[in-house]
């Protein structure tokens, strides 16, 4: 049998497979990066099941997190299946699924408000705008393109993102700031949301201006990165209407299953919830 061996040309033709697919920029970039991190770590061994998996071995006893393994050899299976070598794909870790979040991971509404507050106070107008965004629709970091001049005039995006399309509603107040801002900056269609040169602005760009308001607004960067404010928008939309399946359907979820994760409680939550019982005499 002939060896096989993860080369710099397979790298780049998976790399054309990928974007053939339409994956998303980000996505493409962690599979190869998780890719050729493996092919370093096998250095020039070819690729077999058991190496593949004492690869991802490695990776639980450097540390990382199960669900860190899980989508790295998400990555490395991909590529297997793409190469035509399916017998060497390893099986994800098995996780069961957290009863709480982790509160030192959850951002809460006021933490939200200061972050808000220190980018205006700072001037910072279009980053505090993006941040309403985000949070005010629930869109995903890589939706921001969608945030165009013609969506804010209309009332709502259409999303067209994983195969599936959406659309989102606008709330009034965002339209009316997000015109404001087009007019201002002299946007006249077209995404809304760019850098200095007319380009989009990245998920790094993004992910980077918001975690340099932490210092300013009193905030731990752990909690800020943008997926939050998405879990922050589900959390407020669930208490205000009770109802998890619309709420899947404006996140773009397929499954209930995944939205409940937005959904769980902290531990303190249900302490609290537990001590309002009333069962101890």
């Amino acid at each position: 049998m002939k060896d096989r061996i993860i080369t710099a040309e397979g790298i780049q033709t998976f790399a054309r497979a990928l974007q053939a697919e339409e994956r998303l920029p980000g996505t493409r970039e962690k599979y190869l990066r998780d890719l050729r991190a493996f092919a370093a770590w096998l250095g020039e061994a070819p690729v077999t099941r058991e190496r593949a998996a004492a690869w991802k071995e490695s990776l639980i006893r450097r540390g990382f997190a199960p669900v860190t393994v899980n989508s790295m050899a998400a990555a490395i299976n991909k590529f297997f299946t793409f190469a035509g070598w399916p017998e060497c794909r390893v099986k994800a870790l098995r996780i069961q699924r957290r009863p709480f979040r982790e509160e030192s991971r959850q951002l809460t509404r006021q933490e939200y408000d200061r972050l808000l507050s220190t980018a205006c106070r700072q001037g910072r107008t279009r980053l505090a705008l993006l941040l309403e965004a985000i949070c005010a629709t629930g869109i995903r970091v890589s939706e921001v393109r969608y945030i165009t001049v013609e969506a804010a005039r209309q009332g709502s995006a259409e999303i067209s993102l994983k195969g599936k399309i959406r659309v989102i509603l606008l709330p009034a107040r965002l339209r009316q700031k997000l015109l404001r801002y087009a007019e201002k900056e002299k946007i006249a269609s077209g995404e809304i949301f760019l850098t200095r040169s007319g380009k989009s602005v990245s998920r790094k760009q993004i992910w980077a201006e918001m975690k340099s308001l932490c210092a300013g607004a009193g905030v731990a960067p752990g909690k800020v990165f943008p997926h939050n404010l998405r879990h922050l928008f589900a959390r407020t939309f669930y208490r205000a209407c009770r109802d998890v399946v619309r709420l899947a359907d404006v996140l773009g979820h397929s499954s209930v299953e995944t939205t409940r994760i937005y959904l769980a409680a902290t531990s303190a939550e249900h302490a609290r919830t537990l001590n309002r019982l009333g069962l101890i005499c």
